[in-house]
């Protein structure tokens, strides 16, 4: 049973962390090296997807997708996605994803001249899953070296978050040892009692043979 308790805490937990992972806004020191749009035929993965991926007879859809392609400063490639959230979820309000891929298109660099941008997304890539992070935002730094800036947002909602947590736990503690614990001790109690009164009637039994 204890195996199972921590199993499945251990579970939620995973959950909870990939939860805030994959939302929270996280920056990327990067080159960009070409946009583009691309018609996108959505299928099980369109969850990671902004926007509806499906019509008003619940078919799924295709749609254009604008691209963002960039070489990060340590050199590996990555590409992110640049769509509208909306007023869905996540809670970036994005309605900009035009003006978005224009300044991306502007900040275009090569190799010898490379120019480096603070990019700002949420998400996740993954090549066997076809997902890409979403661009949020681009602004430009001093070079490959240039400070990702202190996440203020991220350390406000995990912190938050942890003292709920903590407040939610300390009132079920309350809640347990002032409800809980003594109904079970009585319970237990209660229990005892009859195995008492049983094993003493087995004796008696016993006896009288």
């Amino acid at each position: 049973m204890r195996i199972v308790k921590w199993v499945f805490w251990i579970t939620v937990w995973v959950l909870i962390a990939a939860f805030f992972h994959y939302t929270l806004p996280q920056t990327d020191i990067v080159r960009v090296t070409d946009t583009y749009e691309k018609r996108i035929d959505f299928g099980n993965n369109s969850i990671f997807w902004a926007g509806s991926s499906t019509d008003s007879a619940g078919q799924k859809v295709n749609r254009d997708v604008f691209f963002i392609q960039t070489r990060r400063a340590k050199g590996d490639v990555m590409v992110y996605r640049n769509e509208d959230t909306g007023w869905g979820w996540p809670p970036y309000f994005k309605f900009d994803t035009a003006n978005l891929q224009a300044e991306a298109a502007d900040a275009r660099s090569t190799t010898g001249a490379p120019q480096y941008y603070a990019l700002k997304h949420y998400g996740w890539r993954s090549e066997l899953l076809s997902i890409y992070p979403n661009a949020v935002s681009l602004r430009p730094v001093d070079g490959p070296e240039a400070s990702k800036g202190i996440p203020i947002l991220n350390i406000i909602i995990l912190t938050l978050f942890a003292a709920l947590v903590y407040a939610i736990w300390v009132r079920w503690r309350r809640f347990r040892q002032s409800r809980l614990d003594p109904r079970i001790e009585a319970l237990e109690d209660d229990i005892a009692a009859r195995r008492g009164r049983f094993a003493r009637w087995r004796a008696e039994r016993r006896a009288r043979k």
